[in-house]
């Protein structure tokens, strides 16, 4: 298990998140808010991101990962197999 610590956000500079050591920009969920905004038109991935707010709001990889699709319109398998089972996890605790 990483190291996790509490540091500010890298855009605001206000809100503290927990990061491991791999993490060298971390952003909150409140900078990041806008970017996670969109439609996503395809069924299979509208299914997939329809997640409580809460996951979004603990995890930067799951932000990262919508903000990713988003932006690209697409994902890959690894991808989206990481993300159901980071999501998996989170259902579990």
């Amino acid at each position: 298990m990483a190291v996790k610590f509490k540091q500010k956000c890298w855009r605001c500079r206000k809100n503290y998140v927990v990061v491991n050591y791999r993490q060298k920009f971390a952003a909150c969920y409140d900078c990041q808010k806008n970017e996670m905004e969109g439609e996503i038109k395809n069924k299979q991935y509208q299914k997939m991101f329809d997640i409580p707010e809460e996951f979004y709001k603990e995890n930067s990889f799951l932000r990262d990962i919508k903000i990713r699709y988003l932006k690209f319109g697409k994902l890959s398998e690894k991808q989206v197999s990481a993300f159901k089972k980071t999501v998996k996890e989170m259902k579990e605790k």
